[in-house]
Protein backbone atom coordinates (compact mmCIF):
# COMPACT_ATOMS: atom_id res chain seq x y z
CA UNK A 1 0.00 0.00 0.00
CA UNK A 2 1.12 3.57 -0.73
CA UNK A 3 0.91 6.47 1.66
CA UNK A 4 -0.18 8.75 -1.21
CA UNK A 5 0.53 9.53 -4.85
CA UNK A 6 3.88 11.10 -3.94
CA UNK A 7 4.95 7.85 -2.31
CA UNK A 8 3.93 5.90 -5.42
CA UNK A 9 5.78 8.31 -7.71
CA UNK A 10 9.00 8.08 -5.72
CA UNK A 11 8.87 4.27 -5.79
CA UNK A 12 8.43 4.40 -9.55
CA UNK A 13 11.26 6.93 -9.91
CA UNK A 14 13.59 4.48 -8.17
CA UNK A 15 12.70 1.78 -10.68
CA UNK A 16 13.17 4.22 -13.56
CA UNK A 17 16.48 5.67 -12.36
CA UNK A 18 18.24 4.33 -15.48
CA UNK A 19 16.53 7.14 -17.41
CA UNK A 20 18.14 9.91 -15.37
CA UNK A 21 20.49 11.90 -17.57
CA UNK A 22 18.62 10.92 -20.75
CA UNK A 23 16.04 13.71 -20.38
CA UNK A 24 12.95 11.54 -20.76
CA UNK A 25 9.57 13.04 -21.57
CA UNK A 26 7.10 12.31 -18.76
CA UNK A 27 3.49 12.25 -19.95
CA UNK A 28 0.94 12.26 -17.12
CA UNK A 29 -2.66 11.14 -17.50
CA UNK A 30 -4.85 13.84 -15.88
CA UNK A 31 -5.92 14.36 -13.37
CA UNK A 32 -4.69 11.94 -10.73
CA UNK A 33 -1.32 11.22 -12.29
CA UNK A 34 -0.26 14.86 -12.72
CA UNK A 35 1.33 15.23 -9.25
CA UNK A 36 3.13 11.95 -9.92
CA UNK A 37 4.31 13.26 -13.27
CA UNK A 38 5.80 16.36 -11.64
CA UNK A 39 7.79 14.18 -9.23
CA UNK A 40 8.99 11.80 -11.94
CA UNK A 41 10.05 14.63 -14.24
CA UNK A 42 11.96 16.24 -11.37
CA UNK A 43 13.61 13.04 -10.13
CA UNK A 44 14.54 11.84 -13.63
CA UNK A 45 15.58 15.31 -14.86
CA UNK A 46 13.10 15.15 -17.71
CA UNK A 47 10.39 17.21 -19.38
CA UNK A 48 6.71 17.17 -18.45
CA UNK A 49 3.52 17.17 -20.51
CA UNK A 50 0.06 15.67 -20.43
CA UNK A 51 -1.47 12.91 -22.52
CA UNK A 52 -5.16 13.66 -22.68
CA UNK A 53 -7.59 10.79 -22.93
CA UNK A 54 -11.15 10.30 -21.73
CA UNK A 55 -12.87 7.20 -20.50
CA UNK A 56 -15.89 6.05 -22.51
CA UNK A 57 -18.52 5.19 -19.93
CA UNK A 58 -20.92 2.28 -20.24
CA UNK A 59 -24.63 2.92 -20.89
CA UNK A 60 -26.26 3.57 -17.54
CA UNK A 61 -22.93 3.20 -15.70
CA UNK A 62 -20.56 6.02 -16.67
CA UNK A 63 -17.92 4.96 -14.14
CA UNK A 64 -17.36 1.64 -15.93
CA UNK A 65 -14.93 2.10 -18.81
CA UNK A 66 -15.96 0.38 -22.03
CA UNK A 67 -13.10 2.12 -23.80
CA UNK A 68 -11.33 5.44 -24.19
CA UNK A 69 -10.62 8.17 -26.76
CA UNK A 70 -7.67 10.54 -27.21
CA UNK A 71 -7.41 14.13 -28.48
CA UNK A 72 -6.91 13.01 -32.09
CA UNK A 73 -10.02 10.84 -32.00
CA UNK A 74 -8.29 7.48 -31.71
CA UNK A 75 -10.71 5.08 -29.99
CA UNK A 76 -9.89 1.98 -27.98
CA UNK A 77 -12.76 -0.36 -27.07
CA UNK A 78 -12.39 -2.97 -24.35
CA UNK A 79 -12.61 -6.40 -26.07
CA UNK A 80 -14.93 -7.63 -23.32
CA UNK A 81 -17.76 -5.29 -24.40
CA UNK A 82 -17.78 -5.50 -28.18
CA UNK A 83 -20.53 -8.11 -28.30
CA UNK A 84 -23.12 -5.92 -26.52
CA UNK A 85 -22.07 -2.29 -26.96
CA UNK A 86 -24.26 -0.49 -29.52
CA UNK A 87 -22.28 1.40 -32.22
CA UNK A 88 -24.67 4.37 -32.10
CA UNK A 89 -24.15 4.78 -28.35
CA UNK A 90 -20.37 4.49 -28.79
CA UNK A 91 -20.32 7.18 -31.49
CA UNK A 92 -22.27 9.61 -29.28
CA UNK A 93 -20.05 8.92 -26.29
CA UNK A 94 -16.88 9.42 -28.36
CA UNK A 95 -18.03 12.84 -29.61
CA UNK A 96 -19.06 13.92 -26.13
CA UNK A 97 -15.71 12.97 -24.63
CA UNK A 98 -13.70 14.56 -27.47
CA UNK A 99 -15.44 17.88 -26.80
CA UNK A 100 -14.46 17.59 -23.14
CA UNK A 101 -10.85 16.85 -24.14
CA UNK A 102 -10.66 19.99 -26.28
CA UNK A 103 -12.03 22.08 -23.42
CA UNK A 104 -9.59 20.52 -20.97
CA UNK A 105 -6.53 21.22 -23.15
CA UNK A 106 -7.62 24.85 -23.48
CA UNK A 107 -8.23 25.11 -19.73
CA UNK A 108 -4.88 23.68 -18.72
CA UNK A 109 -2.99 25.84 -21.22
CA UNK A 110 -0.32 23.17 -21.46
CA UNK A 111 1.88 23.46 -24.57
CA UNK A 112 2.27 20.07 -26.19
CA UNK A 113 5.79 18.61 -26.25
CA UNK A 114 6.65 16.56 -29.33
CA UNK A 115 7.57 12.99 -28.28
CA UNK A 116 9.07 12.07 -31.67
CA UNK A 117 12.41 10.32 -31.25
CA UNK A 118 12.35 10.59 -27.47
CA UNK A 119 12.24 8.19 -24.56
CA UNK A 120 8.75 8.63 -23.14
CA UNK A 121 7.25 7.57 -19.82
CA UNK A 122 3.45 7.54 -19.61
CA UNK A 123 2.41 7.62 -15.94
CA UNK A 124 -0.87 6.87 -14.18
CA UNK A 125 -1.74 6.39 -10.50
CA UNK A 126 -3.57 3.13 -11.11
CA UNK A 127 -5.25 0.96 -13.71
CA UNK A 128 -8.37 -1.16 -13.40
CA UNK A 129 -9.41 -2.19 -16.94
CA UNK A 130 -6.54 -0.54 -18.83
CA UNK A 131 -8.81 1.04 -21.43
CA UNK A 132 -7.93 4.68 -20.75
CA UNK A 133 -4.21 4.05 -20.46
CA UNK A 134 -4.11 1.92 -23.61
CA UNK A 135 -5.71 4.79 -25.54
CA UNK A 136 -3.05 7.11 -24.11
CA UNK A 137 -0.25 4.74 -25.13
CA UNK A 138 -1.62 4.34 -28.64
CA UNK A 139 -1.90 8.12 -28.99
CA UNK A 140 1.73 8.52 -27.97
CA UNK A 141 2.87 5.70 -30.28
CA UNK A 142 1.28 7.46 -33.25
CA UNK A 143 3.69 10.37 -32.72
CA UNK A 144 6.78 8.14 -33.18
CA UNK A 145 8.72 8.17 -29.90
CA UNK A 146 11.94 6.16 -29.73
CA UNK A 147 10.83 4.16 -26.68
CA UNK A 148 7.67 4.06 -24.56
CA UNK A 149 7.54 3.00 -20.92
CA UNK A 150 4.30 2.87 -18.98
CA UNK A 151 4.70 3.52 -15.25
CA UNK A 152 1.77 2.72 -12.96
CA UNK A 153 1.32 2.78 -9.21
CA UNK A 154 -1.06 -0.19 -9.02
CA UNK A 155 -2.78 -2.36 -11.62
CA UNK A 156 -4.98 -5.41 -11.85
CA UNK A 157 -3.32 -8.51 -13.33
CA UNK A 158 -5.70 -8.33 -16.30
CA UNK A 159 -4.76 -4.72 -17.04
CA UNK A 160 -1.07 -5.58 -16.85
CA UNK A 161 -1.49 -8.22 -19.54
CA UNK A 162 -3.28 -5.75 -21.80
CA UNK A 163 -0.69 -3.00 -21.27
CA UNK A 164 2.25 -5.18 -22.31
CA UNK A 165 1.10 -5.15 -25.91
CA UNK A 166 1.09 -1.36 -26.10
CA UNK A 167 4.45 -0.31 -24.60
CA UNK A 168 8.11 -1.28 -24.84
CA UNK A 169 8.32 -1.61 -21.05
CA UNK A 170 5.80 -1.80 -18.22
CA UNK A 171 6.75 -0.73 -14.70
CA UNK A 172 4.20 -1.22 -11.94
CA UNK A 173 4.84 -0.98 -8.20
CA UNK A 174 1.89 -3.16 -7.14
CA UNK A 175 -0.01 -5.90 -9.01
CA UNK A 176 -2.32 -7.41 -6.36
CA UNK A 177 -4.24 -10.57 -7.18
CA UNK A 178 -7.25 -9.34 -5.17
CA UNK A 179 -7.48 -5.98 -6.97
CA UNK A 180 -10.85 -4.23 -6.62
CA UNK A 181 -10.15 -0.53 -7.08
CA UNK A 182 -7.18 1.81 -7.39
CA UNK A 183 -8.04 3.82 -4.28
CA UNK A 184 -7.89 0.84 -1.93
CA UNK A 185 -4.09 0.77 -2.27
CA UNK A 186 -3.57 4.41 -1.22
CA UNK A 187 -3.96 5.55 2.38
CA UNK A 188 -4.56 9.06 1.00
CA UNK A 189 -6.26 9.24 -2.39
CA UNK A 190 -7.87 12.66 -2.56
CA UNK A 191 -9.55 14.04 -5.64
CA UNK A 192 -7.26 16.01 -7.96
CA UNK A 193 -9.12 18.99 -9.40
CA UNK A 194 -8.62 20.82 -12.70
CA UNK A 195 -7.42 23.88 -10.78
CA UNK A 196 -4.70 21.75 -9.17
CA UNK A 197 -3.50 20.57 -12.57
CA UNK A 198 -3.39 24.10 -13.94
CA UNK A 199 -1.43 25.27 -10.88
CA UNK A 200 1.14 22.44 -11.08
CA UNK A 201 1.69 22.94 -14.80
CA UNK A 202 1.97 26.71 -14.40
CA UNK A 203 4.56 26.29 -11.66
CA UNK A 204 6.51 23.76 -13.74
CA UNK A 205 6.70 25.89 -16.86
CA UNK A 206 7.16 29.07 -14.84
CA UNK A 207 10.28 27.60 -13.23
CA UNK A 208 12.01 27.64 -16.62
CA UNK A 209 12.45 23.88 -16.86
Amino acid sequence: MFKDREDAARRLATRLSHLRGKRPLILAVPRGAVPMGVILATELEGDLDLVLVRKLGAPGNPEYAVGAVDEAGHVYVNPDVTDWLEPAYLAREVERQRALLAARRAQYGAPQVDPAGRSVVVVDDGVATGATLIAALDAVRARRPAHVTVAVGVASPQAMERLRGHADAVVCALVPEDFHSVGQYYLEFGQVEDADVTEWLGAWHGSGR
